[in-house]
């Protein structure tokens, strides 16, 4: 049954950053743009390279390796050489507490 977790409290993701955890064995991305909060597998789809290394231009994440492109909102790819959609999270926020549906 998916739960969730929490991952960081709002203070250690100020807007303009990103903060990369693990939930269940697996790195999760989430991102700051403007105090919305998205949360993505941080894990290129094209060769598992870390996506959160890369430049985020709005919500669009390029991927440092070879330059493909996500939605961080969906984890919809944008650009080759992905052809597959990344993973994305549910996210919400507690009080003070930035948690991650898991499961």
């Amino acid at each position: 049954m998916a739960e969730y977790v929490h991952v960081a409290r709002l203070d250690e993701l100020p807007p303009g950053e990103r903060l990369v955890v693990e939930i269940r064995r697996r790195w999760v991305a989430i991102f700051n743009v403007d105090g919305q909060l998205y949360a993505i597998e941080d894990r290129c789809t094209h060769d598992d390279g870390p996506l959160a290394e890369g430049e985020l231009k709005g919500c669009e994440i390029i991927c440092p390796r070879h330059g493909a492109r996500f939605d961080i909102r969906d984890g919809t790819v944008l650009s080759a050489p992905a052809l597959v959609n990344v993973p994305s999270y549910e996210i919400r926020v507690v009080g003070e507490d930035i948690q991650i549906k898991s499961g």
